[in-house]
């Protein structure tokens, strides 16, 4: 396989090319030379975890909903973000979405319809490991959907989502941007991990050699769908550390819940979490 610098990657073969592995953690300019520290990470992270614990009392007490939608490209951490937002949540009413693809009976209803059924109910959070964005994504850039139903997507998005937020729900996107290089070294971990090679599906080889398709189809859902209302936070992910920690992060920091410490949640990193479509072409 061949990347855009013309030089030769092969997923299938065991040793990493030296200048994907020196290349990863650096790529998309990612402004940090190391991981967060590991210690660092796991206090931060259980003093943020101890704060979602009181969300979910709150939302308990309240009745308040909570939507909070994950993307971003293949391997770009959604599933680990998600895991450690929901980790010490009752999972009874922190739930996961994510949808395998529309039956023939889906593919014949209103778009937004098999997502609005796993909308919250009264105390509940609902995580979206992808979404309603499949149509601005995947779908076009693989041919899963005509450019009309693509930019029809696109223009009444926007209204869809005042919809839940009018309603009362709280409603978050994250966007999780990680380096070309990056998600190359994540693939091939995940092929030759015993573990993790379930993550790997014939799509996202596909997805390699079109990473341009899906950098265009990003751009222009930033543009279209980023709104006062249901904007989007772009996350920096080279690092899933620092990422996972904003994103929480981001979370406590817009919720208004009873017992909230301030001091402990801290400050978002303004260089890994932006807003929009400018966040990516920093």
């Amino acid at each position: 396989m061949i990347d855009g610098k013309q030089r030769i990657f092969d997923i299938d073969d065991p040793k990493l090319p030296d200048w994907v592995k020196d290349e990863a953690f650096s790529s998309d300019g990612y402004p940090y030379e190391k991981k967060l520290d590991k210690d660092e990470y796991e206090e931060t992270l259980e003093a943020l975890q101890v704060e979602l614990v009181k969300v979910q009392s709150w939302l308990g007490e309240t009745g308040k909903r909570i939507i909070s939608v994950f993307e971003g490209r293949d391997a770009a951490g959604k599933g680990g973000s998600i895991g450690v937002t929901r980790e010490y949540m009752n999972p009874r009413a922190a739930r996961i979405v994510a949808l395998p693809k529309p039956t023939d009976t889906e593919r014949g209803q209103w778009y937004y319809q098999r997502y609005v059924d796993h909308f919250p109910t009264s105390s509940e959070f609902i995580l979206f490991d992808r979404s309603w964005y499949n149509r601005a994504g995947v779908e076009p850039v693989m041919g899963f959907c005509t450019p009309e139903q693509h930019a029809h997507f696109l223009e009444e998005t926007p209204s869809f989502e005042r919809m839940p937020v009018k309603e009362g729900i709280y409603f978050f996107k994250f966007w999780l941007n990680i380096g070309r290089e990056m998600q190359m070294k994540r693939f091939h971990d995940r092929r030759h991990s015993k573990l993790k090679a379930w993550k790997l599906s014939p799509m996202d080889i596909a997805s390699l050699t079109k990473w341009d398709d899906y950098t265009e189809m990003r751009d222009l859902m930033l543009k279209e769908t980023h709104t006062s209302h249901a904007p989007w936070t772009v996350v920096r992910a080279n690092d899933k550390r620092r990422a996972r920690i904003n994103v929480i992060r981001r979370i406590l920091t817009e919720l208004p819940y009873t017992g909230k410490d301030k001091g402990v949640i801290g400050d978002l990193d303004e260089a890994i979490v932006g807003a929009g479509f400018e966040a990516v072409k920093r």
